[in-house]
């Protein structure tokens, strides 16, 4: 009776799937758009530093994707066993899984400080000579990566909550860091009421900050709020069994959300080899792109967990009923990015105080890159569904193809033939992927899903 109950209790195997993806899925949109926000708040604030300053952050966003991508990926994998443990009513087993999340993250968070502090300076000398960057960019990444324990904690207590059907709690987890991070930005940056004006630095430390907030609010929820696991240290030791599991699945997830870092840091090297207004450009370019592509992120945090929950319970209707309505969110809501930067891409560029050329080159570039959203849209969703499923081959080859194989060298021959050439490169790379995104999605369904019972 109480394991009958206990299932009862987490919604993903209850409510009806539309109902189940909007009561999942706002939470973590919102909470992601709240992010993006900060994300955008943060650069113009450095931007009206220097356009040094500005473009050392481009450079050092990379490593900030990095991070957040290997965070992710572990999630993926902790998602997957802890949201499978709990749909099979194997409580004890999902009790030890969230211990381990937590000793993941935490020993992930120790390697970033000790990796950033030593080669800060030498990543941005690989793809910068000027001074001024350099010590920019070096000050930033030292300081995101020493106290980077507090985004992985954070990302833990977030896990914790998706697995098991609280996503309002996990939307608290998220926009505090973030709401946090907003306030003390200008504070720090600028040097108000009182406080001495730090620059890029203090940007750094708002950042961190945010982040270890974040992480202490989602220990202290998960202890409170969260009935269907229990976190415990007591008598904890490190079992192969579950670190297997969640590396088999996280490592593929690791790789496929950190070839964005690679495609960041090949379009920096490739555009800086041209001009370095256009980085700035696609400095600003990322950050409107995060904006924009945020909602997708949060139905893909929702999503993951909902259909391995369901694929545990053996429940093939719900599985498919979660990824057509993701689908169609996805594309509604990247239409709607397109909109946007088809209309207003001037104003939106001028956020970031960039120069009469830099604008002159972004505008028309917004409106190229804008047209691959909506093939992005679902290609991302498809991505999902792959690592929900143990599709984790199919999720790294899309991923390879849409970021690095077919993009990179696109935008080098482009921009080498005419730079203004170069922005289609983006379209041209999403439209083919789609195709291979629905080819590799219908022999994973057939594979994984059809075989489902009802």
């Amino acid at each position: 009776m109480l394991e009958e109950k206990r299932i009862e209790e987490n919604i993903m195997g209850t409510l009806p799937v539309r109902r189940l993806l909007l009561t999942m899925a706002w939470p973590m949109v919102l909470s992601m758009f709240i992010q993006g926000c900060y994300n955008i708040v943060d650069s113009i604030f450095v931007a009206y530093v220097s356009q040094d300053a500005f473009i050392a952050l481009t450079l050092v966003f990379p490593i900030q994707t990095l991070l957040v991508s290997v965070n992710v990926g572990i999630g993926v994998g902790i998602n997957a066993l802890l949201s499978r443990r709990l749909g099979e009513g194997r409580y004890d087993d999902a009790n030890a899984v969230a211990a381990h999340a937590y000793v993941i993250y935490l020993a992930f968070g120790v390697l970033c400080a000790v990796v950033g502090v030593y080669f800060a300076r030498p990543f941005m000398e690989l793809f910068s000579e000027n001074t001024a960057v350099i010590e920019y960019g070096t000050v930033y990444l030292r300081i995101i990566t020493l106290f980077a324990w507090g985004v992985c904690l954070q990302f833990a207590g977030e896990r914790m909550m998706q697995a098991t059907g609280n996503p309002v709690w996990n939307m608290y987890i998220q926009a505090s860091g973030a709401v946090i991070n907003l306030v003390m930005d200008p504070i720090l940056i600028f040097g108000w009421f009182g406080f001495p004006a730090l620059g890029i630095a203090g940007a750094a430390l708002a950042t961190v900050i945010g982040q270890s907030c974040g992480a202490l609010i989602g220990i202290y929820l998960v202890r409170r709020h969260v009935r269907q696991i229990h976190v415990s240290f007591r008598h904890f030791r490190l079992r192969m069994d579950i670190i297997g599991p969640v590396f088999r699945v996280g490592a593929p997830a690791i790789v496929v959300q950190s070839l964005s870092t690679f495609m960041s840091l090949g379009l920096n090297k490739i555009f800086g080899l041209y001009s370095e207004t256009y980085v700035a450009v696609l400095g600003a370019y990322f950050k409107l792109q995060n904006f924009i592509y945020m909602v997708v992120y949060g139905l893909g945090n929702a999503v993951v967990p909902m259909i391995a929950f369901n694929c545990g319970a053996h429940s093939r209707a719900r599985v498919v009923g979660i990824i057509r309505s993701a689908m169609a969110a996805a594309i509604v809501s990247m239409l709607a990015g397109m909109v946007l930067l088809l209309a207003v891409p001037g104003p939106l560029l001028g956020l970031f105080n960039l120069d009469s050329e830099a604008l002159a080159i972004g505008i028309p570039a917004m409106r190229i890159v804008s047209l691959s959203f909506a093939a992005a849209g679902v290609s991302l969703v498809c991505s999902y569904t792959f690592q929900a499923t143990g599709s984790n081959s199919a999720s790294l080859v899309l991923a390879l193809l849409r970021q690095i194989v077919i993009l990179l060298p696109l935008a080098a021959v482009l921009l080498h033939t005419d730079p203004a050439l170069t922005w289609w490169a983006f379209p041209i790379a999403e439209g083919v992927c789609l195709i291979l995104a629905l080819l590799l999605f219908r022999s994973a369904y057939r594979k994984r899903i059809a075989p489902l019972g009802a």
